[in-house]
């Protein structure tokens, strides 16, 4: 088998750097597009993949075909790859708000169409990816879809009526964090830590608090009670968080994101 990407950003090439770690395609068996020779050269080097100019090039050459272009450029690069899309192809798109019936309107009814939304944690593996298929994709081809995916990551199958919360759960969520690790790296700053080594220790507090939710298969809320002892000091930090409305703005950013998704 063979594969293709049309676009060779940042989240493409940790994909497909996933894919070749898996062992699910060799280097020679991949063939990348994009724009700009830079991309293409950084792609041969680091993943030693075959690069070309021509979409269509791309497309021609992979039974499974990674999508991974800018939503706002999806229309141009749709039509003109559709010339090269047969029903022998899998055609995995990653842009938010690019719905399968509109994928399929480009492409053609009979094509088969994954639709998924990766995040940025995939450039160290740690990808976190919701996926949902037309009717045209076998299940032996959506199993070598989830393989490829859990390469960088976790992937998680769900309804494409789902895609926009996914997209403002783990596809947009990492900003969240990022935002949240500087805050508490300022805080400890102000508390006389030194910057290099509070932005360590609040990275490693949510990466450790992030591994026990999902170890110890406990509530959020139950880990949560768990750190605050009566009449202590994180109990107080709470309040604050609470009285500040906390965790309603990270609900309304979330609906926020999900409706800008929606409109994309």
């Amino acid at each position: 088998m063979k594969l293709g990407v049309v676009g060779l950003g940042n989240m493409a090439t940790a994909m497909v750097g996933g894919i070749i770690r898996a062992g699910l395609f060799a280097p020679g068996d991949i063939t990348g597009s994009d724009a700009f020779e830079a991309q293409r050269k950084k792609a041969e080097e680091t993943l030693k993949i075959k690069t070309c100019e021509s979409n269509e090039e791309a497309v021609a050459a992979g039974d499974y075909v990674i999508l991974a272009v800018k939503p706002q450029v999806y229309e141009t690069v749709l039509n003109g790859i559709s010339g090269s899309v047969d029903e022998s192809k899998v055609i995995i798109s990653i842009a938010p708000g690019k719905t399968l019936s509109y994928l399929a309107g480009k492409l053609g009814t009979s094509a088969r169409i994954v639709r998924l939304m990766p995040n940025t944690p995939a450039l160290v593996g740690e990808g976190c990816t919701g996926v949902c298929r037309n009717e045209n994709v076998s299940d032996e081809e959506f199993e070598f879809v989830l393989k490829m995916l859990n390469g960088f990551g976790k992937a998680f199958e769900v309804k494409e009526s789902q895609m926009d919360a996914v997209v403002a759960v783990s596809g947009s969520s990492p900003a969240y964090v990022f935002m949240l690790i500087d805050a508490m790296a300022d805080g400890a700053v102000a508390e006389g830590l030194d910057r290099a080594t509070a932005i360590k220790m609040a990275a490693q507090a949510v990466l450790g608090s992030a591994k026990m939710v999902l170890e110890t298969g406990k509530h959020p809320a139950e880990l949560k009670d768990m750190v605050c002892s009566p009449a202590g000091t994180t109990i107080d930090a709470v309040a604050v968080l609470e009285e500040a409305g906390f965790r309603g703005s990270v609900i309304d950013a979330m609906e926020a994101c999900a409706e800008k998704s929606r409109k994309i």
